[in-house]
């Protein structure tokens, strides 16, 4: 057995302006993936079968089973006949800890909460960010504009989320992609982690909306700024107050709306991005 490919190409007929065409389209694999520590299993989320390494990493740090990536004693992935393990080996406290707090989660593709067992659980406590940094809007429409050009997957398919690093020193540092939007920001989280970046020095970038999943997930990597294409929820604005994190959505060619924290963020005028 083999990893499958993240891209496929499904055949189709197309019918369009009242023309029929045979064809094929890039679509986008989705596949079961299993998370398991010390061969116990924790989460099944369908996800896309590509930076697998980094989805399991990120995942771990984003749910408080690890602190660090040195914290994964082993990590193998294994191909399955209906899907694929990704299997972490975990010692000392750590494995002490996650067998106390160890539950079974089920997630689709559009989940970020799933099989939670409590409201605590749904709202846990999450750090409070401090962070000297400011950005500009010339620059947020920088890292949005690079960010759409790297977005490989996307372009192929027009079906999948990405999620993006991106500070003032050195642009894009990493960009992961994902039919799950949760999962491209656990990617994201555990590639800056395998790249020993440290997230308080730049932006999250993602391609979606603005959930409190993904602000608990931004605010667990480190990271002091979310910018969105799309719009937040009630509770995820709430929750980036709390935790000290500048929420900016509805990131589009014409400008943003800044609904956190805004005294981080230089309002100088608007400048398109050439692409």
């Amino acid at each position: 057995m083999s990893i499958p490919d993240p891209v496929v190409e499904a055949h189709r007929e197309s019918f369009r302006n009242g023309t029929a065409s045979a064809g094929a389209r890039a679509v986008p694999e989705e596949t079961a993936i299993a998370l398991t520590y010390n061969r116990a299993s924790y989460a099944v989320m369908m996800a896309t079968p590509a930076d697998l390494e980094d989805f399991a990493i990120g995942f771990s740090l984003a749910e408080g089973i690890i602190a660090s990536a040195s914290e994964i004693a082993g990590l193998e992935i294994v191909p399955r006949e209906l899907g694929v393990e990704l299997r972490m080996e975990i010692t000392g406290v750590v494995a002490d800890k996650f067998t106390e707090r160890r539950r079974l989660l089920a997630g689709p593709v559009g989940c970020g909460l799933c099989g939670i067992e409590s409201l605590d659980q749904a709202m846990r406590p999450l750090p409070t960010l401090q962070s000297g940094m400011r950005i500009d809007a010339d620059s947020i429409h920088r890292a949005l504009a690079d960010m759409q050009r790297k977005q490989a997957m996307s372009q192929l398919t027009r079906a999948v989320h990405a999620a993006a690093f991106w500070t003032p020193a050195k642009g894009l540092v990493a960009l992961r992609e994902d039919v799950g939007r949760h999962n491209a920001l656990d990617k994201l989280a555990g590639a800056l982690a395998r790249l020993n970046v440290v997230a308080s020095g730049g932006m999250a970038l993602i391609s979606s909306r603005v959930s409190v999943e993904m602000v608990q997930k931004a605010a667990m990597m480190g990271a002091p700024f979310i910018v969105a294409v799309s719009a937040p929820t009630a509770l995820a604005i709430r929750t980036a107050e709390k935790a000290g994190i500048t929420l900016i959505a509805v990131a589009r060619d014409d400008g943003f709306e800044v609904f956190t924290h805004g005294d981080r963020v230089s309002l100088v005028a608007l400048q398109h991005v050439v692409r």
